[in-house]
């Protein structure tokens, strides 16, 4: 425990010494030569420039040139240290060639696609058409809420496993779910099973010592760490793998928001009771998320090693109509952004979500607001108690828009809800990782699976519906702050995209 918080307390400072040093130079320096002061006013000139033509979010392009308006020497010298490094376009260049790779092991399969229902055909076509992640057929889901229940089917999963076990997870925390989860490793690895794991180095920096990897290697568990975290000022620390995947044999995978640490399955209180989900998908569709752990791995591990040996028999074991995905920060394509909008767009009865954290661009917002106003019943699920302040702050900060568009707003009165749920019609469901956040929309690696006319649909809303009966819905009354709060909360969302 004191190396891992003097490795802490030893990067958190030098960051800090880089920023300091960095104002001391520009602000010295410019107050004792005014041809400096000219130039650096200029480099902040152009980069708004530069800012304003991107084809970037417009609340990215608000932030900076907020940045720059407030500092007009150090802002767009800032920027150009943080947005042009080389490190970023090697991170940037290794994962295309990993992508394209691993690209042919996804089978396309346009028999599929007439069985989507009708109107979410564009979806189906847009994420297996561009994005490369196709409708899969005989599979069976399972929706898993809350994390206990899905701590049990992953323990039951595991024990099953023959060939090979791919873990990859935001956080990990010693306790009792990751113990229990370990010790099967551990058994299967001594049985011959393969065994890999991939960990965020930034979501696990206060909770796993710096050798932890070491230590699971010596348990004869393979692991690499997502983007280890370097005390340097740079973009690249935004990009973190936020998946949560858990893949058996290539025959059946997990995914959600549940993490392996034990607030996901309520063995202590941390936030109050945390409400989550998850998903098992057992059939082909099971192989999509197998080859997104796999891309991930090559990149992480830089191996060219034969992926097809992984690719189990194909097996039938139902009727369901599955389109696993997943979301790179460092593509064109806003994966988890445009499966979002889909659903809000193609929503005709009702459309029930449930995210932890409401921070969202104008575009999410008018959609929603438009949806609500054409007669769909559109309700949003947040949580009553939060896990970080300022985020629920700026979240609440939608509420009066969304409210007075005819949305209905509900927080989650018995603790933390962190599922992230879209359930639309009786017809369309997705379950996943990527929060209604710009971290998770824009910034981070991200995955999901959607689910067409299946009993899993049924099973999301009536847990939906269920989890309506612990909340308080957010009257237009409620909503109502005072004018330095409402002020607080717009300077909160000018940031919005930074946290």
């Amino acid at each position: 425990m004191r190396r891992l918080i003097q490795r802490r307390i030893f990067v958190g400072l030098l960051i800090v010494l880089q920023l300091v040093f960095l104002l001391y130079t520009v602000l010295s320096t410019s107050g004792r030569y005014r041809i400096i002061n000219w130039f650096l006013s200029a480099i902040s000139l152009g980069v708004a420039l530069y800012i304003i033509s991107r084809r970037e979010k417009a609340a990215y392009r608000m932030t900076w040139i907020f940045q720059i308006l407030v500092f007009p020497l150090f802002g767009g010298l800032f920027y150009l240290l943080f947005r042009f490094q080389s490190s970023t376009r090697r991170f940037r260049k290794g994962l295309a060639r990993v992508s394209k790779r691993v690209k042919p092991l996804r089978q396309k399969s346009e028999d599929s696609l007439p069985k989507v229902p009708e109107r979410y055909q564009p979806l189906a076509r847009y994420l297996q058409n561009y994005a490369d992640f196709p409708v899969y057929e005989g599979n069976r889901t399972r929706y898993l809420t809350p994390g206990e229940e899905m701590w049990h089917c992953l323990l039951e999963q595991l024990q099953k496993a023959e060939r090979y076990i791919f873990l990859e997870y935001f956080i990990l925390a010693e306790g009792e779910m990751w113990d229990s989860v370990l010790g099967i490793l551990k058994k299967k690895a001594a049985q011959g099973v393969e065994v890999r794991l991939i960990y965020d180095d930034l979501g696990c920096f206060l909770l796993l010592p710096q050798n932890y990897p070491e230590t699971l290697e010596k348990m004869g568990i393979h692991c690499c760490v997502f983007n280890p975290f370097r005390p340097i000022l740079s973009a690249l620390q935004n990009n973190r793998d936020h998946r949560k995947i858990a893949v058996i044999d290539g025959k059946a995978a997990i995914t959600g928001g549940i993490n392996l640490a034990d607030e996901y399955i309520n063995a202590f209180d941390k936030y109050g009771h945390w409400k989550d989900a998850a998903i098992l998908v057992e059939g082909e569709a099971a192989w999509s998320m197998t080859v997104m752990f796999l891309e991930m791995w090559s990149f992480c591990r830089k191996t060219t090693e034969d992926l097809e040996r992984f690719r189990p028999v194909p097996e039938r074991v139902g009727d369901e109509l599955i389109q696993p995905y997943a979301d790179s920060p460092l593509d064109s394509e806003n994966v988890g952004e445009h499966v979002y909008l889909h659903i809000i767009n193609s929503a005709k009865d009702y459309l029930y979500i449930n995210s932890p954290y409401l921070i969202v661009d104008d575009s999410m917002v008018s959609a929603l607001i438009l949806a609500a106003k054409s007669g769909v019943d559109v309700r949003i699920v947040t949580p009553h108690r939060w896990d970080k302040r300022l985020v629920h702050i700026t979240t609440r900060s939608y509420y009066r828009e969304l409210v007075k568009g005819g949305v209905r707003v509900y927080e989650y009165s018995k603790g933390f809800l962190h599922s992230k749920t879209f359930v639309s019609d009786d017809a369309i469901a997705t379950v996943g990782t990527t929060n209604m956040d710009f971290r998770s929309l824009y910034l981070h690696f991200e995955c999901g699976v959607c689910v067409y006319d299946t009993p899993t649909v049924a099973a999301v809303k009536e847990d939906y519906l269920k989890t309506l009966e612990n909340c308080q819905e957010m009257t237009p009354e409620l909503c109502q702050c005072g004018r330095l709060t409402r002020l607080f909360q717009d300077i909160l969302r000018l940031f919005a995209p930074l946290m």
